[in-house]
């Protein structure tokens, strides 16, 4: 299997076999982010793609998940995906779902029956970053989507099919407007009614740009008992009409939340009240990573 630079998947496709389909991220601006930036954007040639499912079907039994790396590989064109999407089906006859990373403007770019197209060939899931509900703070980061975009694009690949995992992320705000962050991101998920939301902590690395801000004093974290504040006002407004899998617990996050909204919030609430009655609860940050 051939990669171009560093690979990055969900944690929930530790197991999946990882293809490139793109090089790096289309987007690739995102302040807090510091994937792909050892990478200039390109689709890769489709029949370089082939080949290495080629050569994974050689080498593997079996492969039960396959994973359409990088950063965004719904931005192909349904030809490009649809070339992919076939060749697993008929060479992976065993895999389960196949599944990628894409923004919210590559799903409005496609039709409803191009959506539909690509999920009877066998597209199951999209992750998405959203980060943020509010139009502020995805503007303070550069996420280069607004909140109606991702709003529309998780809809509409939830109607057409194609389940969504969405990403959310604590302290992206600091210590400016983190009411306004947890409030309008949670308003987001019971707009959006996505199948899967994840809840990260902020956490920024070299070479993502926020770090500049870090140092300099301009962007300040927010304390782990800030964090948990946040994450019950979120929380307090995540209600969907449509039971949504929530998760929160990821490597980076103070505490691990697992539940289902609307019907288990109050639960995870009180989760994080007996954890700020108790902060010995919390994660150690020696123990927390990307």
């Amino acid at each position: 299997m051939r990669y171009v630079g560093n690979i990055y998947r969900p944690p929930s496709e530790a197991y999946s076999l990882l293809v490139q389909v793109t090089i790096g991220c289309s987007h690739n601006k995102c302040t807090f982010c510091n994937m792909y930036k050892d990478k200039q954007f390109r689709v890769r040639n489709p029949q370089e793609v082939l080949e290495d499912l080629a050569w994974a079907r050689e080498k593997y039994r079996r492969v039960d998940r396959i994973f359409l790396c990088d950063g965004d590989a719904l931005c192909l064109s349904n030809r490009k995906l649809l070339e992919i999407l076939d060749y697993i089906r008929d060479h992976f006859p065993e895999c389960e779902r196949v599944t990628s990373y894409g923004r919210a403007q590559d799903a409005l770019r496609k039709s409803d029956e191009e959506l539909q197209e690509l999920r009877a060939h066998g597209l199951s899931m999209i992750y998405l970053g959203a980060e943020s509900g509010s139009q502020r703070v995805l503007d303070q980061v550069k996420k280069g989507e607004t909140r109606e975009e991702l709003i529309t694009g998780v809809q509409k690949l939830e109607r057409n099919g194609l389940a969504t995992s969405v990403t959310f992320i604590s302290g992206l705000s600091g210590q400016d407007g983190w009411e306004e962050h947890a409030i309008e991101s949670g308003k987001m998920i019971a707009e959006m009614n996505a199948s899967y939301v994840s809840l990260l902590t902020l956490m920024v690395e070299p070479p993502a740009p926020m770090l500049e801000d870090i140092r300099s004093g301009k962007f300040q974290y927010l304390t782990p008992e800030q964090v948990l504040k946040e994450t019950c006002l979120l929380l307090d407004h995540a209600r969907p009409e449509k039971s949504c899998v929530f998760r929160s617990n990821h490597a980076s996050n103070y505490v691990s939340l697992r539940g289902n909204l609307p019907e288990d919030n109050d639960r995870l609430i009180g989760e994080l009240h007996r954890c700020m009655k108790n902060l010995g609860m919390l994660k150690d940050e020696r123990f927390r990573m990307l």
